[in-house]
């Protein structure tokens, strides 16, 4: 006999949680667009290598802070982190066969349905800490990691966002956003690393007081030359995943959420 359908508990995040997560994302935004506004000399480019870590210890805080808060309120219960402890290890192991290689990169599989059946707090907060515990168990810690983290949590954020339709639908919907969304976290992680990667001599180079729509015109053609090889594997992987598997995931995350009651209260 079918289950009956009953509503699905959503993970909110409160007031202070949202509005940390709104600075956070500002400062992030900041952190990646600031080279398509930037003026100033020729050298600053290469200049800018130097203070990667800098960034990196700047904005690091800010998205544990997140969490953390999130935490302290009372937004995350015990079932929440219990639950998101095991979608952020899934996501982790899901990282190590090939971190990255040819654009092979599954990670966010988990990540998408999470964020759509939980809530877009949730998704954000599982984003970054996926991020994170991956980086850990890989190596990959580095001045890219806060920047990954943050397009890992844009991501996870999105999916919450998206509108609600069901059935083989939302599986479709949820594999075109995946594809979208893995291209774009691509480009944004291009952008981060574009200042400084590209050299001072190429056509695509970044050129400081160049104006808005140069820099941005370079930036694209960098963006094409660079990274397609990775952003459309890793794209065409994810949303395969989600029509492959999406439709169980989806079933298995929404019956958690619903004998989980997220944000009941608990009666001794």
């Amino acid at each position: 006999m079918a289950e009956p359908r009953r509503s699905t508990s959503v993970v909110r995040l409160r007031s202070r949680s949202s509005v940390l997560l709104v600075v956070t994302s500002v400062v992030g935004f900041v952190g990646f667009a600031w080279p398509l506004f930037i003026h100033g000399t020729s050298s600053f480019a290469q200049a800018h290598s130097a203070d990667a870590p800098w960034i990196f210890v700047a904005v690091l805080p800010l998205l544990l802070a997140v969490v953390l808060s999130a935490l302290a309120e009372g937004s995350l219960d015990a079932k929440a982190i219990a639950l998101l402890g095991i979608l952020a290890a899934c996501g982790a192991a899901l990282r190590i066969p090939s971190p990255g290689v040819a654009g092979f990169e599954p990670v966010f599989f988990l990540l998408i349905p999470a964020g759509r059946v939980m809530g877009r707090g949730f998704g954000f907060v599982l984003g970054v800490l996926t991020l994170a515990v991956s980086a850990l168990i890989t190596g990959g810690v580095g001045p890219w990691l806060p920047f990954q983290m943050f397009g890992a949590g844009w991501l996870g954020f999105g999916a919450g966002c998206l509108p609600p339709v069901r059935g083989r639908a939302e599986v479709w919907l949820l594999a075109g956003y995946a594809a979208v969304a893995c291209l774009l976290y691509g480009t944004l992680l291009n952008l981060y690393f574009w200042p400084f990667g590209a050299g001072t001599n190429t056509s695509f180079s970044f050129v400081p007081g160049a104006g808005l729509l140069h820099n941005l015109h370079t930036f694209v053609l960098f963006d094409l030359t660079t990274s397609l090889g990775f952003d459309i594997p890793r794209a065409v992987t994810n949303a395969a995943l989600v029509l492959l598997l999406g439709r169980p995931v989806l079933a298995a995350l929404r019956r958690a959420s619903r004998r989980a009651a997220f944000g009941a209260p608990v009666v001794h």
